[in-house]
């Protein structure tokens, strides 16, 4: 029995050695024992192969009258709500333009409860008030001064009037400070503050198209706006 197994055991030894190859790769003689050598490729498509085309045509076909088609005009939320009679259409240089043809000139406007008020903050109680063919110091022009030693945007606490009369007081008010986005002086802050409206300041053009939509969506009750010409021009 041992003979047998040792027999067994050297025939199997000399199946199981490997023909050696050559060097080259691609010379490598088969073998009834071992498999041929091939070189493996990572990447069969030509690379010229794998970019794509320029489309023949660019006709999509037929319009589609799926109604699983996206109507953008549909997300409008706003489209069914008529804007406030105060919403401005244009702000010109020395006024603005209201969507209820109303157009004010030589002034700041004043936007409160659905109401627009002329307003001046540059004038002073020392200084005479009336347009120059008047003999008054020129109310209506476009110039004054609204800025501190600081370059802070500050006005005497008697131009907010209006608001200490109205009740219920805007929850918000935004003040377009000109041409410009300019800081507010801490006091004008802390006034309003104290009649418990919140300030959003920034240059006349997006306090205007801030106001439009605030007043649109939240009325015209809870959203205020007090704007200064974008031809304003601080005086020295």
């Amino acid at each position: 029995m041992e003979p047998t197994i040792s027999r067994c055991i050297r025939t199997f030894s000399r199946l199981s050695i490997q023909i050696p190859c050559r060097s080259n790769v691609a010379r490598c003689r088969p073998s009834p024992f071992t498999r041929s050598c091939h070189a493996q490729r990572l990447h069969t498509t030509r690379p010229a192969l794998a970019q794509s085309r320029a489309p023949k045509t660019r006709d999509r076909g037929p319009k589609s009258n799926e109604d699983t088609q996206t109507d953008f005009s549909a997300l409008d939320l706003l489209r069914n709500t008529a804007a406030p009679a105060t919403s401005i259409d244009a702000c010109t240089g020395d006024g603005f333009a209201l969507n209820n043809q109303m157009r004010i000139s030589g002034s700041g406007i004043l936007l409160v409860g659905g109401e627009a008020f002329r307003w001046r903050p540059w004038l002073h109680e020392q200084r005479k008030e009336g347009t120059v063919g008047e003999g008054g110091s020129g109310e209506d022009a476009m110039t004054g001064k609204l800025l501190n030693a600081k370059r802070q945007w500050e006005v005497p606490e008697q131009v907010w009037g209006v608001l200490e009369l109205v009740y219920p007081k805007p929850d918000l008010l935004i003040i377009g400070t000109g041409p410009n986005t300019t800081p507010i002086a801490p006091a004008v802050r802390k006034y309003l503050n104290g009649l418990g409206i919140r300030l959003e300041i920034q240059d006349t053009r997006n306090a205007a198209a801030q106001f439009n939509l605030l007043a649109t969506e939240r009325g015209v009750g809870q959203v205020a706006a007090a704007l200064i010409p974008i031809g304003w021009r601080e005086g020295r």
